[in-house]
């Protein structure tokens, strides 16, 4: 499996990790990370594609622009550009565009992944994971998450990549559970503010969709 050295104490990297080797990314390889934030995911795909490689870390805030240069600061192969996913464009094709956590943030999401679609060049990939919020658990009762837009947008997911343009190769759900302390329960406190304790906790299942961008004919 891929190794994403950045991303170890990061609860939800098997599925991105998995996706990666199901692509077969190394050096060399142009990618976009859209909703980039912090830049964790960005640096960790720079380790991959290589100083040969180029990854732009894209971002609608203004402040995560700085926060991925401080992040990615011995990775001069990571580009910070900030953007709304909506206005997606850059300056060349990428092999793959990826996001992870945004679609339920944005105002419509199947704008979104077709300027995904559009960033990729012709036989590229467009990897996509969006939570289902609502079939997450504390001690067995569901989640919420009201402030986001789209909070189960993971369920329509394969389709909203389908309507993009994206032949669908793969697709699955996965969530990390945990009881008391540990890395589910630091996580899940990071995400609300509020300690879950010794309470049973199964994270939103994290959809993830693998999609290729059909080639001309």
């Amino acid at each position: 499996m891929t190794e994403l050295k950045g991303l170890r104490d990061d609860v939800y990297r098997r599925p991105l990790a998995t996706a990666l080797e199901r692509l077969g990314i190394g050096p060399g390889w142009r990618c976009v990370d859209v909703g980039a934030g912090g830049g964790d995911v960005s640096v960790a795909l720079a380790e991959v594609v290589g100083p040969t490689g180029r990854v732009y870390a894209v971002d609608a805030d203004p402040l995560a622009r700085d926060e991925v240069a401080r992040a990615a600061a011995a990775h001069s192969q990571v580009i910070a550009i900030t953007q709304a996913g909506e206005d997606l464009r850059l300056p060349e094709a990428v092999d793959l565009a990826f996001c992870r956590f945004l679609l339920l943030h944005v105002l419509d999401p199947g704008a979104v992944l077709a300027k995904m679609t559009e960033s990729v060049r012709a036989g590229g990939w467009v990897v996509a994971q969006e939570p289902i919020t609502s079939a997450g658990r504390i001690d067995g009762h569901p989640m919420s998450m009201p402030d986001a837009r789209h909070p189960d947008v993971g369920a329509i997911l394969p389709g909203l990549a389908r309507d993009a343009g994206l032949d669908l190769v793969d697709a699955w759900a996965e969530a990390p559970a945990g009881a008391g302390p540990g890395p589910v329960s630091q996580y899940l406190e990071s995400l609300t503010g509020v300690d879950p304790g010794d309470d049973a906790i199964v994270l939103p299942p994290l959809v993830t969709v693998v999609g290729r961008r059909r080639t001309e004919r």
